[in-house]
This record gives C-alpha cells, structure tokens and sequence, in this order.
C-alpha cells in the first residue's frame, strides 16, 4: 500500500468513520476494488488530506457539490460526516443556501430535505 493510499484510507475513516468504511471495504470485490483504490488515494488521500482548508469547510464544500449535482445518495453520506467534520447544521443550511442561488432553488429544496431526513435518523441513533 503507498503511502498516499495510507494517508487516504487514515483521512477517510476519520471523516466517513469506521462503521462506514468497513462496510464498504467489505462489500468491494475484484469488480469494484479498483474504483475504491482509486477514489481513496484520489479523492481521500489527495483532496482531502491536502490540509489547506479544515474537514469543516472541506465538508462544506462537498456537501454543496454533492446537491447542486443531484448526487442524493452521496449527499446523505456527507450530511452523515459532519459528526466527524465539525460542520454544524446551521453550516449544512448555509451550504445549501448558496446552492440555491448558484445551482438552483429545486436542487437546494431537494438538497435539504435529504439533510433534514438524514440530522433526524442521526438524532435517532
């Protein structure tokens, strides 16, 4: 294993958690085991562990990515990260306040209808 799929695979349970990441590592085969290299060393050892913005902000940015894209699934994942990034709900709102304006009021509405749905199921656990 190189040393930048160490640093994403350390960066990427700190962000995502253990439970998580087990899971996935656990469910990848000779199929998909190329992707998840892929995107741990990429997005996660490269992006992520860059330190030149906190995982707060870093979390931020991604979960407006993630709704002005429509990508739902993801979105909840990251909605889920922020017990570990630091981003408050009030800092989930404001990223999708801006996606609102930048991306759409459909896709920020949707957005934060997943964010709602996902803080209640965070609370519950």
């Amino acid at each position: 294993m190189s040393e930048r799929m160490k640093q994403g695979m350390a960066t990427r349970r700190r962000v995502l958690g253990n439970a998580h990441v087990d899971r996935a590592e656990a469910a990848k085969d000779g199929f998909d085991a190329p992707f998840q290299e892929m995107i741990t060393e990429a997005a996660w050892g490269h992006v992520w562990s860059r330190g030149t913005i906190t995982d707060r902000e870093r979390s931020m940015l991604t979960i407006a990515l993630l709704a002005g894209l429509g990508n739902d699934a993801e979105l909840a994942l990251h909605v889920r990260a922020t017990a570990n990034t630091g981003a408050s709900r009030e800092d989930v709102l404001e990223a999708l306040m801006h996606v609102a304006i930048y991306a759409g009021v459909p896709r920020a509405n949707h957005a934060i209808g997943i964010a709602k749905r996902t803080f209640e199921e965070m609370g519950a656990a």
